[in-house]
């Protein structure tokens, strides 16, 4: 009798081990599984961050704080391109503060009740500006060069301009 409840408990351990076992490879299986999943997502975001990263440099590839050349030529003058810049920008921005129809910059008049207001402005280099510009209604851009007179003054010229035509 004791050698049947030994062999019955032998082989009771034994079915115990093989569930144990099975159940445990099930699990690691799973765990494998969801390990592969996750790598695989991470390369995944890794590629879009990449192709973000990929992006961002070539829109902000004409813009002068990327341009060495142009930061440099204004250093050599002896500017501070932390404080240019802004008044570069500034200067154009306080264009839009103006009497009467005629923009000082923008050579359209506007045709609704808005004044014409220069929008985004981007510096390309230590000479280009490119600005886009509207009255609520139309739409444009201007090209303008720029230049720092004798007397430290900020230049501005129009070089070319567009209005984008209403698609009715």
């Amino acid at each position: 009798m004791k050698s049947k409840i030994l062999m019955y408990l032998f082989l009771f351990s034994v079915l115990l081990l093989i569930f144990q076992y099975v159940n445990l490879k099930n699990i690691i299986d799973k765990y494998e599984e969801d390990i592969v999943k996750v790598k695989a997502k991470v390369v995944e975001k890794d590629k879009a961050i990449e192709a973000l990263e990929e992006a961002n440099f070539e829109l902000s590839y004409f813009n002068i704080d990327r341009n060495e050349d142009a930061l440099e030529y204004f250093e050599a003058q002896g500017y501070d391109t932390e404080q240019l810049i802004p008044a570069i920008i500034g200067g154009l921005y306080d264009m839009n503060d103006y009497e009467g129809d005629d923009h000082p910059i923008v050579p359209y008049v506007s045709t609704t009740d808005s004044k014409l207001l220069i929008n985004k402005i981007r510096i390309l280099n230590h000479k280009w500006i490119i600005a886009n510009f509207t009255d609520g209604q139309f739409w444009g851009e201007i090209f303008v060069s720029y230049e720092i007179d004798e007397n430290n003054n900020l230049k501005y010229k129009l070089e070319n301009y567009l209005m984008y035509p209403t698609i009715n």
